[in-house]
């Protein structure tokens, strides 16, 4: 009985005991417990505000700890648009991709051949509840300020072709397809290892115009790559040029139509061409019965 009544007491003591004990551990021991180790969050190793100049590439670097099944993802924030979401790519743009080696903690924005356009905030994010995230200033210096950069080291047997004629006529509203295929393979392999101009300008896939799109495929021979503009308007018009990262560009000129047909064109040329040969034999002739006559 006594023995009972002594083992109820000790049980009463070590209850209290524990009880009045502080949170995170025995009483008078200080534990340093890290408060984030048990949810996602980023480890501020890298710049907030970076600069890079037209035509350079610029990587926004992003490490997420402790992400576990949550998914890392970058916005652009002037627009809101989703760009990358885990390791995939949601925008037409080839010049953005994620690099996430694995299994490190890093999942960077490598943006190609920087443009004017692409300065602003990115935001990294990680799909917690409620979401956190971590906000990139990206910095384009103007292109008038800068030199111009230097063009890639190319094979001199690598070139690029675009199939078909060098001048394409289209009618407003249609659409221009333009095929352009690379004798080489990318090295190292990139989603942006063909880019397309419009005059001097990179074609933008997310701008407010639209209808725009590109199709990539590799294969032993080498790269195609194929554009595409739908709804093809006045301002369309101009030089395309296809610049693949290791091989020689080639360019086509395109020609929007409003509602005049190319053949038209060419039988206009042909008979202008046909009355100023029969003028000119005209003026020999009367030329040569003139020094007869005399």
């Amino acid at each position: 009985m006594i023995t009972k009544m002594l083992l109820s007491l000790m049980l009463h003591c070590f209850y209290v005991t524990t009880a009045s004990m502080p949170a995170g551990g025995v009483a008078g021991v200080n534990v340093n417990v890290d408060p984030r180790a048990e949810r996602p969050y980023f480890d501020d190793v890298s710049p907030r505000n970076v600069s890079t100049v037209v035509g350079q590439s610029a990587v926004l670097r992003c490490r997420a700890k402790h992400i576990g099944n949550r998914t890392v993802s970058w916005m652009r924030k002037r627009d809101l648009h989703i760009l990358t979401s885990h390791i995939f790519t949601y925008t037409g743009d080839a010049r953005f991709s994620v690099l996430h080696p694995e299994p490190s903690d890093d999942w960077d924005l490598k943006i190609e051949y920087v443009q004017p356009r692409d300065a602003g905030v990115y935001e990294c994010q990680i799909n917690t509840e409620p979401k956190i995230n971590m906000a990139v200033v990206l910095s384009v210096e103007d292109e008038s300020l800068t030199p111009a950069p230097q063009p890639p080291v190319r094979s001199s047997a690598a070139a690029a072709t675009i199939w078909g004629s060098q001048d394409v006529y289209v009618k407003k509203g249609s659409t221009i397809s333009l095929t352009c295929s690379v004798n080489v393979h990318s090295s190292p392999p990139s989603s942006a290892s063909v880019l397309w101009y419009h005059g001097n300008a990179v074609v933008d896939f997310d701008s407010p115009r639209g209808g725009i799109s590109l199709e990539t495929e590799k294969t032993e021979g080498g790269t195609t790559s194929k554009l595409l503009v739908t709804k093809a308007a006045l301002t369309d018009s101009g030089n395309y040029t296809c610049v693949p990262n290791n091989a020689h560009p080639a360019s086509v000129s395109v020609h929007v139509l409003n509602g005049e047909h190319p053949a038209a064109m060419q039988t206009s040329n042909r008979a202008s061409s046909f009355l100023t040969s029969q003028l000119s034999c005209a003026a020999l002739t009367y030329l040569l019965s003139s020094m007869a006559c005399r």
